[in-house]
């Protein structure tokens, strides 16, 4: 399976949903089963780490983010499965992007997979203060659970 996380500028969420989901995989031993990837809607922070706001709340956590931040591209339509915006306009700028039917299926809402934090988006926290993102990084423990929970019970049908 694989799976591409995606946001705005690939410097704050898409990364750090990537980091999630990865440990999770590392927790679970499925690490062979699944390709992760992140990618940004906008290529202004193409080379980039991760803003380093997010960086350090995630190593309060004890996440590394050490992806550097790329475009969302054309081809990532052939090379993922799933491709998962964060939020309104991430989803419609990947349905805008999608030219077949089969390329919209492979579009899900990253909130869709929360199991106990009730949200429609993951919020951009770049604007925003500490809280922000500790608010992003619960969310996307959330919803990365649900995700890697609902990936596994369809494994097993």
């Amino acid at each position: 399976m694989n799976i591409l996380f995606v946001c705005l500028g690939n410097i704050c969420r898409s990364p750090m949903a990537e980091a999630v989901f990865q440990r999770i995989l590392e927790r679970e031993h499925a690490t062979e089963r699944f390709t992760i990837d992140s990618a940004g809607l906008i290529g202004f922070h193409a080379g980039e780490l991760p803003d380093s706001r997010m960086r350090y709340h995630a190593g309060k956590r004890g996440y590394s983010l050490t992806h550097r931040s790329r475009p969302f591209s054309r081809a990532d339509f052939d090379r993922f499965d799933m491709i998962i915006g964060m939020d309104d306009q991430n989803i419609n700028g990947l349905n805008y992007l999608a030219h077949t039917l089969e390329e919209t299926r492979k579009i899900f809402r990253m909130t869709d997979f929360c199991r106990n934090i009730e949200a429609d988006h993951v919020p951009d926290p770049y604007y925003g203060g500490d809280q922000g993102f500790e608010n992003v990084i619960d969310l996307l423990e959330d919803a990365c659970e649900g995700l890697f929970l609902q990936l596994a019970v369809k494994s097993k049908q």
